[in-house]
């Protein structure tokens, strides 16, 4: 297969050109023929003119690419090596939504032939590869893995924002089905990624690899919440502490925040998930989803307490939020926390007005049912959530300008520490 895909004969394709595949697509097309498929025919436009829907990538990322971007099937057939890069969420119980990774199987299903690949990149539950998504394959296509095509499966490790961290430069694990996809799966990907590959010794165990990674960010940031609970109690600075403590060698360098997006706040759902499916109750995994779950009504109850304190009329009172998506610098609002946020203050009956200079209004009324708002002034309390480049130039005489005398300063994740001087200030 590799060799067939560098000397052009073959092709290969991304399905799902999100965040995740497109960079894949756009990395492998610099190299070899690649198809580019996703249902969205308006993102198919987008990307044609050279337009990442994700805006993460410049027109000039397009440029020099043997990619044909397409939605129909016909043309999706044409392809021998098959990339999946599907969202896979959670739904409003918490619970694995398998339904696009699903629908990308049976996609696959119907154009896989005799020889061909299937690598899964998607981040799921050990397991999940081979029990839920090859059946739908084999029986859509009447073909048998390992007989007639090799699976295998990649976890994707796209930092959305991170202009130092990209897909050549982080060390890809690969999996396959046996050692002969193992070998070819390797150098296909060896292809894009100058930091080498890691081969993982079954498909389960790449799964699993690729769901402790955000398990372990989400617990550890679980941590930094309840510390920065625990130290508002005592006022002590949550930042200073860490600032201190992160003078040691060894310390690990997390920080309190709200935990939202689309794989630290779900993949760890996952993995209780199948837990739970296997007699055994997850405590210590679940204990930091609730934690950080919980840190926007921790976050609101503060503003709340706040307001009656200085203003008494919580009806009269306003509250800008300064960022909406889930996290700096980047557009993408999938389950931004901050909506959480909002929805607790407006519980409150407390006026609140949202601003993000990433963030389009129309998809945030979309998703959440609230708009952009432009920044007014006579604010009772600014909440800052994400350190937005944009934000980070700002000073005390800014807040001045937006708040009232009594007003707090929420600084989420510390950016103003020690700069704010005029107003009330208050951090994780």
């Amino acid at each position: 297969m590799y060799q067939s895909l560098i000397i052009k004969e073959k092709k290969l394709a991304v399905i799902g050109l999100g965040y995740v595949g497109l960079p894949i697509a756009l990395e492998f097309a610099k190299k070899i023929n690649v198809i580019g498929f996703d249902i969205n025919a308006k993102r198919i436009n987008m990307m044609r003119n050279k337009i990442d829907p994700s805006q993460e990538l410049e027109s000039s990322a397009f440029d020099g690419c043997a990619i044909e971007f397409t939605d129909e099937l016909d043309v999706l057939k044409l392809a021998n090596f098959f990339i999946v890069a599907v969202p896979t969420p959670v739904d409003e119980h918490n619970v694995p939504d398998l339904v696009p990774i699903q629908k990308a199987s049976e996609t696959i299903g119907k154009v896989i032939k005799k020889g061909d690949y299937v690598v899964f990149e998607s981040t799921v539950y050990p397991g999940c590869t081979e029990e839920d998504c090859l059946p739908i394959i084999e029986k859509l296509s009447g073909l048998k893995n390992r007989i007639d095509f090799k699976l295998g499966y990649s976890p994707e490790r796209i930092n959305p924002g991170d202009k130092e961290h990209t897909l050549a430069k982080i060390v890809k694990v690969v999996s396959g089905c046996d050692t002969e996809s193992l070998d070819e799966i390797a150098k296909v990907y060896e292809l894009v990624v100058t930091a080498g590959v890691h081969k993982a010794s079954s498909i389960k165990v790449a799964e699993a690899a690729k769901i402790i990674e955000n398990t372990q960010r989400d617990l550890n940031i679980a941590l930094m919440n309840e510390l920065s609970i625990i130290f508002d109690k005592m006022n002590i600075n949550t930042f200073e502490v860490l600032e201190a403590a992160g003078t040691k060698w060894n310390f690990l360098k997390f920080q309190p925040g709200l935990v939202g997006g689309h794989c630290i706040g779900v993949d760890p759902y996952y993995l209780t998930y199948k837990s739970n499916q296997l007699g055994y109750d997850s405590q210590i995994i679940l204990a930091g989803r609730n934690i950080n779950d919980g840190m926007a009504g921790y976050v609101a109850k503060k503003i709340l307490q706040h307001i009656i304190q200085n203003n008494g009329n919580v009806k009269d009172a306003k509250v800008l939020i300064m960022g909406a998506t889930f996290k700096e610098n980047v557009s993408d609002i999938r389950n931004s926390k901050v909506a959480d946020v909002v929805k607790e203050l407006k519980s409150f009956s407390l006026n609140v007005d949202i601003a993000d200079p990433y963030a389009e209004s129309a998809e945030l009324k979309r998703e959440y049912g609230f708009e952009l708002a432009t920044i007014g002034n006579n604010y009772d309390a600014v909440i800052i959530t994400l350190p937005h480049n944009d934000y980070k130039v700002l000073d005390d005489t800014y807040f001045v300008s937006i708040t009232k005398e009594h007003a707090l300063v929420a600084d989420l994740k510390g950016i103003y520490r020690n700069k704010i001087s005029s107003r009330k200030y208050w951090s994780l």
